[in-house]
């Protein structure tokens, strides 16, 4: 399923593809030999799209955003950025990349737990070189409402307060592209509520391009587009 509920808006969209996906496949290696959890996958995305990846649990739609962001690589074909093809560069390369243009929200946050909010926020800004971290961290954690926890280490944070850190960390860079995997799946039904909304705000202030996955047709709706995937392929 593709379908596109603001087609005025999709017209008006710039053509040039933020992401390009081509022939995407991915295999393991398992009990009964070679498993295929990713067929020959095409899709693009374009530049401030909003898109929903949706399927069952155990379709692929994580493992097709591991790849969209070089966390992982494929068994066969591409995935372009921008126009680079991302696993024509090496491991350096793509890190390089994904600091340059993407942020990633993950489920399980994957906050440092021996830094604190601010802390966790101004790291990708430090490895950007970037000389005022601080202030520019502790902005974008009053954006998200956490101005008076900027020093709790991430045990002291409720499930909610550390997805707000992690869409701060993701959102800080100003990063062209986020892709966000199940961004709610640990929260209850009223704080994922407040981070949705607070992450399509935020993706709406920047024109980001936003992917996400998600099995929450409420999310999905959201989007500008959803793509279904099942048993590894696009539906």
């Amino acid at each position: 399923m593709d379908h596109d509920p603001n087609t005025h808006a999709a017209n008006t969209q710039p053509t040039q593809a933020t992401i390009a996906v081509q022939g995407l496949t991915k295999r393991v290696a398992d009990a009964s030999g070679e498993l295929t959890i990713l067929h020959s996958v095409d899709f693009t995305v374009h530049k401030a799209e909003t898109l929903a990846i949706v399927g069952a649990s155990g379709s692929g739609k994580s493992t097709l955003l591991g790849l969209l962001a070089g966390l992982d690589t494929p068994s066969g074909g591409k995935v372009l950025i921008d126009g680079t093809d991302i696993f024509a560069l090496d491991e350096d390369g793509r890190a390089a990349l994904r600091m340059a243009k993407l942020g990633f929200v993950f489920q399980s946050f994957q906050l440092l737990p021996h830094l604190t909010a601010v802390e966790n926020v101004m790291l990708p800004l430090e490895l950007a070189g970037v000389a005022d971290a601080r202030p520019k961290a502790e902005a974008m954690l009053g954006r998200v409402g956490l101005a008076s926890r900027l020093n709790h280490y991430p045990k002291y944070l409720s499930g909610g307060e550390q997805q707000r850190v992690a869409l701060a960390r993701a959102f800080v860079t100003e990063p062209p592209l986020l892709l966000a995997d199940e961004p709610t799946g640990s929260l209850d039904a009223a704080t994922g509520e407040a981070v949705i909304q607070l992450m399509f705000e935020l993706n709406r202030e920047r024109g980001s391009t936003l992917v996400l996955v998600t099995h929450d047709p409420a999310m999905a709706a959201r989007c500008g587009r959803t793509i279904t995937i099942a048993a590894g392929r696009l539906v």
